[in-house]
């Protein structure tokens, strides 16, 4: 049996590798003879650039950049100078992770530093730059970043506005003729569909998630369409409330093309060629439910697998609302794990000893195309 693996993260507990390292392991227990290949995956989010560092080979870099509340902090990225080409992840200069629960607050979070970390990418003579931008902390529309490249964002006595959404209640005023960047080729990693402003946009969709309160979101929703109007841009533009409104600057300034961050790694890792000569495919997340449907990077490989007639098996930490859903659209299985844990240690276990219980016990769903 030649099966490949493909796991995203379980947000928590395991990274991708660790993930599909550990149903790798509960595969061999049962299957010795198995010929077994794991590959990362991820959807453009948190850890989409460690995934795929093995893959684009290049050089990795630190710089002190502004974090999310304007202390400095250490961000990498990586730098392929063969093609020009670095890869940089939001996350790592203004991501949730970088703050203590109580430190989270959308109204205050500041992009500055995804900018820094951009501009350090053209001093080193890049002239392609991939953006992963999930995982952030922030809800600025990107005008942090967009300051941090030279625009002008200031208010009727022409001030600087401060970092932050909230400093985009005294924004006047949107003068981009010093910025740069543009003229650079921008591929931007995401998987949101979700517009900027609106009931479905950035902030109210996402930044109670990153702390704001039900105000804040109200607030900020009219701040970020503001911004967009006097900048002369569609606020309910499909796909430009990823990130805090990330991707709306990055597209509508600087030109940035917009594509799924789950395809985009597929390309990178081969996966497609390794799942068209494999027997049987696993791939899932911590939760698999309706909304792994919505290009999710589980969903992904699903569609990829049953292209060339293979079995899939959605392995997860539980299922949610709606997971039949994803049986009726192409998984073969969907195996919750036999004791979902959060902490690592256990959560390596349960994946283990759940492929290794699926294929002894459940031998057909190994062999359905």
């Amino acid at each position: 049996m030649k099966a490949v693996i493909a796991i995203d993260s379980f947000k928590g507990s395991l990274t991708s590798l660790e993930a599909g390292n550990a149903a790798k392991r509960g595969i061999l227990r049962a299957c010795p003879d198995a010929e077994v290949t794991v590959i990362p995956v991820a959807d453009g989010g948190e850890g989409t650039i460690d995934s795929i560092a093995p893959f684009v080979g290049g050089i990795p870099k630190t710089v002190t950049v502004t974090g999310p509340l304007g202390k400095p902090v250490g961000a990498s990225y990586i730098i392929d100078p063969d093609n020009k080409t670095a890869y940089i992840e939001m996350a790592k200069a203004c991501g949730l992770t970088l703050l203590k629960e109580d430190e989270r607050n959308p109204y205050l979070t500041t992009t500055y530093g995804v900018g820094e970390l951009m501009k350090d990418a053209l001093s080193e003579g890049c002239e392609k730059l991939f953006i992963c931008i999930g995982g952030s902390a922030t809800n600025d529309g990107g005008a942090g970043m967009l300051q941090s490249l030279g625009a002008k964002l200031t208010d009727k006595d022409g001030n600087d506005i401060r970092n932050g959404a909230s400093g985009l209640k005294d924004l006047y005023s949107v003068d981009t003729k010093d910025l740069i960047c543009r003229g650079i080729s921008i591929v931007v990693a995401s998987d949101v569909t979700n517009p900027l402003c609106g009931p479905d946009g950035a902030s109210f969709v996402y930044a109670p998630q990153k702390g704001a309160s039900e105000k804040d979101c109200e607030d900020m929703d009219k701040l970020l369409e503001n911004f967009a109007r006097l900048s002369g841009f569609d606020p309910f533009e499909k796909g430009t409330g990823a990130a805090g409104g990330m991707s709306f600057a990055l597209k509508n300034f600087l030109g940035a093309e917009l594509r799924s961050g789950a395809e985009i790694v597929m390309e990178i890792t081969g996966l497609e060629n390794l799942i068209r000569s494999s027997d049987i495919v696993i791939t899932g997340e911590g939760r698999i439910d309706s909304q792994t449907l919505s290009g999710k990077a589980p969903f992904k490989v699903m569609k990829v697998a049953r292209k060339y007639g293979k079995p899939v098996i959605g392995i997860c930490g539980i299922t949610g609302d709606g997971y039949e859903e994803c049986l009726n659209a192409g998984f073969t299985k969907i195996a919750p794990l036999i004791h979902p844990v959060m902490e690592t240690s256990g959560a390596v276990k349960s994946v283990e000893e759940t492929m290794a219980d699926l294929l002894l016990q459940h031998p057909d769903c190994f062999l359905k195309a």
